[in-house]
């Protein structure tokens, strides 16, 4: 009797082992497949066994790790992210935490690896998430590796993609620990900024005032926005006359400060001189 209690008790635990195992490799499968498209998975399903051996290693807290599953998938050239024309393509971003924060985050990243010009289709927030939907034309689909370099430098991460279709891709981003990667200013050190035809962000979270200076050239009318972490809006000073030098008071808690021209940047010919002071 208790030898067939103990024999019962084996084969179950071995079952139970054997059913774990399977639905290992279908997550797997299953992430992979959708990258590559099923025609290519079947193609190469030999050498995609090979290659993601062992399968547990592509495994993190008992979720596939979409990150080293597409890095694989890149470096064996099974990733195929251009097209013989330009497409539109869907991109959906989901986190947690300050909208605001995370489009301009997100909209800084983007631009640094190539996307200037996109438009907003959609977005919606609840209780625990923020979704952002973006359409844009391209001959490349976003390379999930260079997207989570960039976002790395403001301390955010992938944690998830999915790829509906080679044009439709979602990622889960945790910003928690994020932070806009922009210059900072600090008491008695000038800095420069050069001409632009987009707005300055600059970190202002440690002076309490800054001089700024603007070439005779220039014909420079100032708007300056103030910002929490949060990026909530706090203070605007801006004056409808050129202006060739002003002092502004840093609000106590500015993280982040904007520089533009009330009309156009193409009124700021040269560069603006910053001279922060006081720090906080």
């Amino acid at each position: 009797m208790v030898k067939s209690l103990i024999s019962f008790l084996l084969l179950f635990t071995l079952a139970i082992s054997d059913e774990m195992v399977i639905v290992e490799e279908d997550l797997l499968s299953q992430k992979i497949k959708s990258f590559v498209g099923m025609e290519e998975y079947e193609q190469n399903v030999n050498f995609i066994n090979v290659i993601f051996e062992p399968k547990s290693a592509f495994y993190k807290n008992d979720r596939v790790d979409t990150m080293k599953v597409i890095g694989t998938l890149e470096e064996n050239g099974l990733l195929k992210l251009f097209f013989k024309t330009p497409q539109e393509i869907s991109l959906k971003f989901k986190t947690s935490g300050s909208p605001l924060f995370f489009v301009k985050l997100m909209g800084d990243s983007l631009r640094n690896i190539g996307y200037y010009r996109y438009m907003t289709t959609a977005s919606s927030l609840d209780s625990s998430e923020f979704s952002w939907n973006i359409t844009l034309s391209s001959e490349y689909a976003t390379d999930p590796l260079v997207l989570q370099t960039e976002l790395n430098k403001s301390g955010c991460s992938i944690t998830d993609v999915e790829r509906t279709s080679a044009t439709d891709w979602t990622y889960v981003v945790d910003m928690s620990l994020g932070f806009l990667n922009m210059p900072e200013l600090e008491h008695s050190v000038k800095f420069h900024l050069k001409h632009s035809l987009y707005s300055h962000w600059l970190n202002c979270s440690k002076v309490k005032r800054v001089k700024v200076d603007s070439p005779p050239r220039n014909s420079w009318y100032p708007y300056v926005a103030y910002y929490d972490s949060s990026l909530h809006l706090l203070k605007v000073t801006k004056q409808d006359q050129k202006t060739s030098q002003i002092i502004l008071d840093i609000p106590k808690r500015a993280q982040y400060m904007k520089i533009e021209d009330l009309y156009t940047l193409k009124n700021v010919k040269d560069e603006l001189v910053l001279s922060p002071y006081g720090r906080r």
